[in-house]
Protein backbone atom coordinates (compact mmCIF):
# COMPACT_ATOMS: atom_id res chain seq x y z
CA UNK A 1 0.00 0.00 0.00
CA UNK A 2 1.11 3.40 -0.92
CA UNK A 3 2.27 5.89 2.07
CA UNK A 4 0.39 9.02 0.52
CA UNK A 5 -2.16 9.73 -2.29
CA UNK A 6 -1.86 12.56 -4.01
CA UNK A 7 -4.11 14.21 -5.99
CA UNK A 8 -3.71 17.27 -7.81
CA UNK A 9 -0.40 17.63 -9.29
CA UNK A 10 0.00 21.37 -10.31
CA UNK A 11 1.87 23.79 -8.90
CA UNK A 12 0.98 22.32 -5.17
CA UNK A 13 0.49 18.72 -4.90
CA UNK A 14 3.69 17.79 -7.83
CA UNK A 15 6.41 19.27 -5.70
CA UNK A 16 4.27 17.86 -1.81
CA UNK A 17 4.18 14.64 -3.91
CA UNK A 18 7.65 15.01 -5.08
CA UNK A 19 9.98 15.82 -1.58
CA UNK A 20 7.84 12.64 0.25
CA UNK A 21 9.09 10.29 -2.29
CA UNK A 22 12.51 11.86 -1.75
CA UNK A 23 12.30 11.52 1.84
CA UNK A 24 11.66 7.74 1.70
CA UNK A 25 7.60 7.43 1.23
CA UNK A 26 6.04 5.71 -1.14
CA UNK A 27 3.79 8.20 -3.12
CA UNK A 28 0.96 8.37 -5.57
CA UNK A 29 0.22 11.64 -7.45
CA UNK A 30 -3.19 11.91 -9.45
CA UNK A 31 -4.58 13.79 -11.63
CA UNK A 32 -7.19 14.15 -14.40
CA UNK A 33 -4.98 14.49 -17.21
CA UNK A 34 -3.11 11.48 -18.88
CA UNK A 35 -0.67 13.57 -20.40
CA UNK A 36 0.34 14.92 -17.03
CA UNK A 37 0.46 11.25 -15.70
CA UNK A 38 2.82 10.53 -18.40
CA UNK A 39 5.19 13.64 -18.46
CA UNK A 40 5.67 12.92 -14.68
CA UNK A 41 6.10 9.21 -14.76
CA UNK A 42 8.86 9.35 -17.53
CA UNK A 43 10.59 11.67 -15.29
CA UNK A 44 9.54 15.18 -16.39
CA UNK A 45 7.97 18.27 -15.56
CA UNK A 46 4.41 19.95 -16.78
CA UNK A 47 5.02 23.53 -14.87
CA UNK A 48 7.86 25.54 -15.03
CA UNK A 49 9.83 25.85 -11.74
CA UNK A 50 13.09 26.34 -10.20
CA UNK A 51 15.02 22.75 -9.47
CA UNK A 52 11.27 21.07 -9.54
CA UNK A 53 12.78 19.28 -12.64
CA UNK A 54 15.34 17.64 -10.73
CA UNK A 55 13.42 16.95 -7.12
CA UNK A 56 10.89 15.13 -9.78
CA UNK A 57 13.10 13.13 -11.86
CA UNK A 58 14.79 11.64 -8.63
CA UNK A 59 11.43 10.69 -6.78
CA UNK A 60 10.44 9.02 -9.83
CA UNK A 61 13.79 7.28 -10.19
CA UNK A 62 13.91 6.30 -6.96
CA UNK A 63 10.62 4.39 -7.50
CA UNK A 64 8.97 6.11 -4.46
CA UNK A 65 6.93 8.52 -7.02
CA UNK A 66 4.50 7.30 -9.78
CA UNK A 67 1.36 8.77 -11.35
CA UNK A 68 -1.93 7.47 -11.89
CA UNK A 69 -5.43 9.33 -13.19
CA UNK A 70 -6.96 7.19 -10.46
CA UNK A 71 -6.57 7.26 -6.70
CA UNK A 72 -5.59 3.35 -4.56
CA UNK A 73 -5.52 2.80 -0.97
CA UNK A 74 -2.83 4.55 1.22
CA UNK A 75 -2.34 5.74 4.53
CA UNK A 76 -2.33 9.66 3.45
CA UNK A 77 -4.48 11.20 1.07
CA UNK A 78 -4.07 14.78 0.43
CA UNK A 79 -6.32 16.64 -1.62
CA UNK A 80 -4.40 19.62 -3.94
CA UNK A 81 -6.61 20.40 -6.58
CA UNK A 82 -8.36 23.51 -7.69
CA UNK A 83 -10.43 25.89 -5.90
CA UNK A 84 -11.64 28.63 -8.73
CA UNK A 85 -14.98 30.84 -8.12
CA UNK A 86 -17.77 31.27 -10.08
CA UNK A 87 -19.08 34.95 -11.14
CA UNK A 88 -21.96 36.27 -9.98
CA UNK A 89 -24.59 38.94 -11.73
CA UNK A 90 -23.67 41.72 -8.81
CA UNK A 91 -20.06 40.77 -9.24
CA UNK A 92 -19.37 38.70 -6.61
CA UNK A 93 -17.49 35.63 -6.90
CA UNK A 94 -18.70 32.34 -4.85
CA UNK A 95 -16.39 29.50 -3.96
CA UNK A 96 -16.51 26.21 -6.98
CA UNK A 97 -15.63 22.97 -4.71
CA UNK A 98 -16.76 20.69 -7.67
CA UNK A 99 -12.92 19.98 -7.52
CA UNK A 100 -12.45 18.87 -4.54
CA UNK A 101 -16.13 17.08 -4.08
CA UNK A 102 -15.12 15.18 -7.25
CA UNK A 103 -11.55 14.22 -5.69
CA UNK A 104 -13.10 13.21 -2.13
CA UNK A 105 -15.75 11.05 -3.63
CA UNK A 106 -13.17 9.16 -5.50
CA UNK A 107 -11.81 8.42 -2.46
CA UNK A 108 -14.32 6.00 -1.30
CA UNK A 109 -13.62 2.89 -2.27
CA UNK A 110 -9.68 3.55 -1.25
CA UNK A 111 -10.18 4.81 2.20
CA UNK A 112 -9.19 2.18 5.07
CA UNK A 113 -9.30 2.27 9.03
CA UNK A 114 -7.03 4.75 10.55
CA UNK A 115 -6.86 6.73 7.13
CA UNK A 116 -5.88 10.52 7.36
CA UNK A 117 -7.63 13.25 4.58
CA UNK A 118 -5.56 16.35 4.53
CA UNK A 119 -7.60 19.29 2.03
CA UNK A 120 -4.37 21.22 1.26
CA UNK A 121 -6.45 23.33 -1.31
CA UNK A 122 -7.00 26.79 -0.03
CA UNK A 123 -11.19 26.57 0.67
CA UNK A 124 -14.17 28.24 2.38
CA UNK A 125 -14.16 27.89 5.88
CA UNK A 126 -16.16 25.01 6.83
CA UNK A 127 -14.65 23.06 3.87
CA UNK A 128 -13.19 20.17 5.18
CA UNK A 129 -16.27 19.46 7.34
CA UNK A 130 -17.58 19.26 3.70
CA UNK A 131 -14.96 16.77 3.00
CA UNK A 132 -16.00 14.58 5.54
CA UNK A 133 -19.73 14.57 4.69
CA UNK A 134 -18.67 14.21 1.32
CA UNK A 135 -16.66 10.97 2.05
CA UNK A 136 -19.35 9.50 3.88
CA UNK A 137 -21.79 9.90 1.20
CA UNK A 138 -20.34 9.01 -1.21
CA UNK A 139 -19.42 5.55 0.95
CA UNK A 140 -23.00 5.08 1.40
CA UNK A 141 -23.98 5.60 -1.56
CA UNK A 142 -21.55 3.08 -3.12
CA UNK A 143 -23.25 0.92 -0.06
CA UNK A 144 -19.70 0.14 1.36
CA UNK A 145 -19.07 0.56 5.40
CA UNK A 146 -17.70 3.68 7.08
CA UNK A 147 -14.25 2.41 8.57
CA UNK A 148 -13.73 3.57 11.55
CA UNK A 149 -11.15 6.39 12.99
CA UNK A 150 -10.94 8.79 9.73
CA UNK A 151 -8.76 11.81 10.44
CA UNK A 152 -9.44 14.73 8.99
CA UNK A 153 -6.95 17.89 8.42
CA UNK A 154 -6.49 21.25 6.72
CA UNK A 155 -2.76 22.20 6.30
CA UNK A 156 -2.46 25.18 3.59
CA UNK A 157 0.57 25.48 1.21
CA UNK A 158 2.23 28.97 1.60
CA UNK A 159 4.34 28.52 -0.68
CA UNK A 160 5.24 31.17 -3.79
CA UNK A 161 5.73 30.45 -7.53
CA UNK A 162 9.76 30.95 -8.17
CA UNK A 163 10.67 29.82 -4.50
CA UNK A 164 8.15 26.99 -3.96
CA UNK A 165 11.21 24.27 -3.03
CA UNK A 166 12.72 26.63 -0.57
CA UNK A 167 9.79 27.93 0.91
CA UNK A 168 8.21 24.00 1.01
CA UNK A 169 10.39 23.34 3.62
CA UNK A 170 11.43 26.58 5.29
CA UNK A 171 7.66 28.27 5.91
CA UNK A 172 6.25 27.72 9.19
CA UNK A 173 2.67 25.47 8.61
CA UNK A 174 -0.69 25.27 10.11
CA UNK A 175 -2.46 21.76 11.12
CA UNK A 176 -6.24 22.00 11.71
CA UNK A 177 -7.93 18.64 12.48
CA UNK A 178 -10.95 18.43 12.51
CA UNK A 179 -10.30 16.73 16.02
CA UNK A 180 -7.03 17.47 18.23
CA UNK A 181 -5.73 13.65 17.07
CA UNK A 182 -5.69 15.11 13.44
CA UNK A 183 -4.13 17.82 13.89
CA UNK A 184 -1.16 16.05 15.98
CA UNK A 185 -0.62 13.96 13.11
CA UNK A 186 -0.91 15.87 10.24
CA UNK A 187 1.41 17.93 12.09
CA UNK A 188 4.04 14.63 12.47
CA UNK A 189 3.30 14.27 8.44
CA UNK A 190 4.94 17.63 7.66
CA UNK A 191 7.61 16.83 9.86
CA UNK A 192 9.04 14.72 7.71
CA UNK A 193 10.62 17.69 5.35
CA UNK A 194 9.35 20.66 6.88
CA UNK A 195 12.34 22.46 9.32
CA UNK A 196 9.75 25.25 10.43
CA UNK A 197 7.44 25.38 12.87
CA UNK A 198 4.18 23.67 12.55
CA UNK A 199 1.07 25.13 14.50
CA UNK A 200 -1.61 23.68 15.51
CA UNK A 201 -5.30 24.62 15.38
CA UNK A 202 -8.63 23.50 14.32
CA UNK A 203 -9.90 23.21 10.56
CA UNK A 204 -12.18 26.16 10.54
CA UNK A 205 -9.25 28.46 11.85
CA UNK A 206 -6.50 27.31 9.51
CA UNK A 207 -9.23 27.98 6.65
CA UNK A 208 -9.87 30.90 7.77
CA UNK A 209 -5.75 31.94 8.27
CA UNK A 210 -5.06 31.26 5.04
CA UNK A 211 -7.58 32.83 3.19
CA UNK A 212 -6.64 35.83 5.85
CA UNK A 213 -3.12 35.96 4.29
CA UNK A 214 -4.10 36.45 0.92
CA UNK A 215 -6.73 38.90 1.73
CA UNK A 216 -4.01 41.42 3.85
CA UNK A 217 -1.90 41.11 0.80
CA UNK A 218 -4.56 41.86 -1.48
CA UNK A 219 -5.72 44.57 0.40
CA UNK A 220 -2.24 46.65 0.91
CA UNK A 221 -2.03 46.01 -2.48
CA UNK A 222 -5.66 47.71 -3.44
CA UNK A 223 -3.67 50.72 -1.64
CA UNK A 224 -1.01 51.12 -4.03
CA UNK A 225 -2.64 50.94 -6.73
CA UNK A 226 -5.50 52.88 -5.76
CA UNK A 227 -2.47 55.35 -5.18
CA UNK A 228 -1.64 55.22 -8.71
CA UNK A 229 -4.79 55.90 -9.88
CA UNK A 230 -4.93 58.96 -7.53
CA UNK A 231 -1.81 60.14 -9.10
CA UNK A 232 -2.02 59.35 -12.80
CA UNK A 233 -5.20 61.80 -12.32
CA UNK A 234 -3.06 64.56 -10.65
CA UNK A 235 0.01 64.36 -12.59
CA UNK A 236 1.76 62.91 -10.21
CA UNK A 237 4.80 60.06 -10.69
CA UNK A 238 3.49 57.24 -8.30
CA UNK A 239 7.01 55.43 -8.08
CA UNK A 240 8.52 58.58 -6.97
CA UNK A 241 5.63 59.65 -4.45
CA UNK A 242 6.00 55.68 -2.96
CA UNK A 243 9.58 55.81 -2.58
CA UNK A 244 9.55 59.32 -0.54
CA UNK A 245 6.32 58.17 1.08
CA UNK A 246 8.23 54.70 2.74
CA UNK A 247 11.31 57.16 3.74
CA UNK A 248 8.83 57.02 7.04
CA UNK A 249 10.00 54.67 9.80
CA UNK A 250 6.37 53.21 10.11
CA UNK A 251 4.87 53.37 6.21
CA UNK A 252 5.58 50.08 3.93
CA UNK A 253 3.42 50.81 0.62
CA UNK A 254 4.15 48.09 -1.48
CA UNK A 255 4.23 48.99 -5.49
CA UNK A 256 1.39 49.16 -7.49
CA UNK A 257 1.00 47.04 -10.64
CA UNK A 258 -1.52 46.21 -13.77
CA UNK A 259 -3.48 44.55 -11.08
CA UNK A 260 -3.45 40.97 -8.95
CA UNK A 261 -3.62 37.93 -10.40
CA UNK A 262 -2.40 34.28 -9.27
CA UNK A 263 -4.62 31.71 -7.79
CA UNK A 264 -4.17 33.03 -4.41
CA UNK A 265 -4.44 36.69 -3.41
CA UNK A 266 -6.74 37.22 -6.42
CA UNK A 267 -9.41 34.47 -5.71
CA UNK A 268 -9.14 33.91 -1.89
CA UNK A 269 -10.73 37.25 -0.30
CA UNK A 270 -14.24 36.50 -2.47
CA UNK A 271 -14.13 33.03 -0.19
CA UNK A 272 -14.17 35.55 3.06
CA UNK A 273 -16.58 38.12 0.88
CA UNK A 274 -19.15 35.20 0.28
CA UNK A 275 -19.06 33.67 4.04
CA UNK A 276 -19.54 37.57 5.44
CA UNK A 277 -20.88 39.81 2.76
CA UNK A 278 -21.66 41.98 5.40
CA UNK A 279 -18.73 42.38 7.39
CA UNK A 280 -16.37 42.08 4.42
CA UNK A 281 -16.41 45.51 3.32
CA UNK A 282 -12.99 46.28 3.10
CA UNK A 283 -11.65 43.18 1.42
CA UNK A 284 -14.29 43.33 -1.58
CA UNK A 285 -13.38 47.09 -2.06
CA UNK A 286 -9.78 46.06 -2.25
CA UNK A 287 -10.77 43.11 -4.77
CA UNK A 288 -12.69 45.81 -6.34
CA UNK A 289 -10.00 48.67 -7.17
CA UNK A 290 -7.62 45.76 -7.75
CA UNK A 291 -10.26 44.06 -10.55
CA UNK A 292 -10.67 47.34 -11.71
CA UNK A 293 -7.02 48.17 -12.66
CA UNK A 294 -6.96 46.21 -15.73
CA UNK A 295 -9.42 48.54 -17.07
CA UNK A 296 -7.87 51.38 -16.45
CA UNK A 297 -4.45 50.10 -17.90
CA UNK A 298 -6.06 48.89 -21.13
CA UNK A 299 -7.62 52.71 -20.98
CA UNK A 300 -4.28 54.39 -21.34
CA UNK A 301 -2.80 52.18 -23.97
CA UNK A 302 -5.69 52.39 -26.16
CA UNK A 303 -5.18 56.53 -25.83
CA UNK A 304 -1.48 55.96 -26.82
CA UNK A 305 -2.30 54.43 -29.38
CA UNK A 306 -5.14 56.72 -30.77
CA UNK A 307 -1.83 59.26 -31.16
CA UNK A 308 -0.49 56.78 -34.12
CA UNK A 309 -2.06 56.34 -37.08
CA UNK A 310 -0.99 52.54 -37.47
CA UNK A 311 -0.59 51.49 -33.79
CA UNK A 312 0.95 48.44 -32.92
CA UNK A 313 0.99 47.22 -29.47
CA UNK A 314 3.58 45.09 -27.42
CA UNK A 315 2.79 43.78 -24.72
CA UNK A 316 5.52 42.76 -22.41
CA UNK A 317 4.33 40.10 -20.25
CA UNK A 318 1.81 37.61 -19.22
CA UNK A 319 2.71 35.83 -16.45
CA UNK A 320 1.00 36.91 -12.70
CA UNK A 321 4.14 37.58 -11.67
CA UNK A 322 7.60 38.08 -12.62
CA UNK A 323 10.13 35.00 -13.73
CA UNK A 324 7.68 32.11 -13.81
CA UNK A 325 5.45 30.58 -16.67
CA UNK A 326 2.11 30.91 -14.19
CA UNK A 327 -0.47 32.51 -16.04
CA UNK A 328 -3.75 31.78 -13.87
CA UNK A 329 -6.08 34.81 -13.09
CA UNK A 330 -3.11 36.81 -14.72
CA UNK A 331 -4.05 40.99 -14.98
CA UNK A 332 -1.30 41.03 -18.16
CA UNK A 333 -3.19 38.31 -20.02
CA UNK A 334 -6.75 39.88 -19.75
CA UNK A 335 -4.94 43.42 -20.62
CA UNK A 336 -3.80 41.78 -23.81
CA UNK A 337 -6.60 40.44 -24.67
CA UNK A 338 -9.02 43.58 -24.12
CA UNK A 339 -6.65 45.10 -26.17
CA UNK A 340 -6.94 42.54 -29.23
CA UNK A 341 -10.30 42.46 -28.91
CA UNK A 342 -10.60 46.64 -29.27
CA UNK A 343 -9.18 45.53 -32.61
CA UNK A 344 -5.54 46.38 -32.18
CA UNK A 345 -2.59 44.83 -33.28
CA UNK A 346 -0.79 43.16 -30.37
CA UNK A 347 2.80 41.32 -30.19
CA UNK A 348 2.74 39.28 -27.36
CA UNK A 349 6.22 39.02 -25.41
CA UNK A 350 6.68 36.02 -22.70
CA UNK A 351 9.51 34.22 -22.24
CA UNK A 352 8.31 31.58 -19.82
CA UNK A 353 6.05 30.28 -21.96
CA UNK A 354 6.05 28.65 -26.03
CA UNK A 355 2.19 28.74 -27.35
CA UNK A 356 -0.36 31.64 -26.29
CA UNK A 357 -2.82 30.51 -23.84
CA UNK A 358 -6.76 29.66 -25.24
CA UNK A 359 -7.85 33.25 -24.61
CA UNK A 360 -4.92 35.46 -26.90
CA UNK A 361 -5.00 32.56 -29.31
CA UNK A 362 -5.31 33.75 -32.88
CA UNK A 363 -6.09 37.28 -31.28
CA UNK A 364 -2.25 38.32 -30.31
CA UNK A 365 1.53 37.00 -31.72
CA UNK A 366 3.74 35.81 -29.70
CA UNK A 367 6.96 37.39 -30.25
CA UNK A 368 10.70 37.96 -28.95
CA UNK A 369 11.54 40.78 -27.11
CA UNK A 370 13.30 42.45 -29.95
CA UNK A 371 10.78 41.48 -32.27
CA UNK A 372 8.30 43.21 -29.82
CA UNK A 373 10.35 46.48 -29.76
CA UNK A 374 11.31 46.70 -33.15
CA UNK A 375 7.92 46.25 -34.64
CA UNK A 376 5.81 48.40 -31.96
CA UNK A 377 5.10 51.91 -31.53
CA UNK A 378 3.21 51.64 -28.21
CA UNK A 379 5.04 49.49 -25.50
CA UNK A 380 3.15 48.07 -22.32
CA UNK A 381 5.38 46.54 -19.66
CA UNK A 382 2.87 44.54 -17.91
CA UNK A 383 5.40 41.77 -15.78
CA UNK A 384 8.70 43.03 -14.32
CA UNK A 385 10.23 40.18 -15.73
CA UNK A 386 14.21 39.89 -15.49
CA UNK A 387 14.48 39.31 -19.14
CA UNK A 388 12.51 42.96 -19.84
CA UNK A 389 15.08 44.43 -17.11
CA UNK A 390 18.16 45.71 -19.55
CA UNK A 391 15.53 47.78 -21.52
CA UNK A 392 15.73 51.17 -21.22
CA UNK A 393 14.46 54.80 -22.01
CA UNK A 394 16.67 55.26 -25.05
CA UNK A 395 15.69 51.79 -26.67
CA UNK A 396 12.40 52.66 -26.55
CA UNK A 397 12.92 56.17 -27.87
CA UNK A 398 9.90 57.81 -30.12
CA UNK A 399 7.75 54.93 -28.39
CA UNK A 400 4.94 55.47 -26.21
CA UNK A 401 5.37 53.54 -23.23
CA UNK A 402 2.89 52.61 -20.56
CA UNK A 403 5.09 51.08 -17.50
CA UNK A 404 2.56 49.38 -15.29
CA UNK A 405 5.81 48.13 -13.16
CA UNK A 406 8.03 51.28 -12.62
CA UNK A 407 10.54 49.10 -14.23
CA UNK A 408 11.79 51.61 -16.86
CA UNK A 409 12.72 54.60 -15.17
Amino acid sequence: MNDLCVLGLGYIGLPTASIFATKGKRVLGVDVSPTVVETINSGKIHIQEPDLDVLVRAAVQSGNLRAATVPAPAAVFILAVPTPFHVQPDGTRLPDLSYVEAATRSLAPHVRTGNLVILESTSPVGTTEKVKAWLEAELARCGLALPPDILYAHCPERILPGQMLKELVSNDRIAGGLTPAASVRAKALYEIFCTAQIFLTDARTAELAKLTENAFRDVNIAFANELSLICDRLKIDVWELIRLANRHPRVKILQPGPGVGGHCIAVDPWFIVAAAPAEARLMRTAREVNDHKPHHVVAQVRAAAAQHAQPVVACLGLAFKANVDDLRESPAVEITAALAAAGLPVLAVEPHVRTLPPSLAGKATLVSLEEAVASANVIVLLVDHRAFGSLSLADLAGKALIDTRGQIR
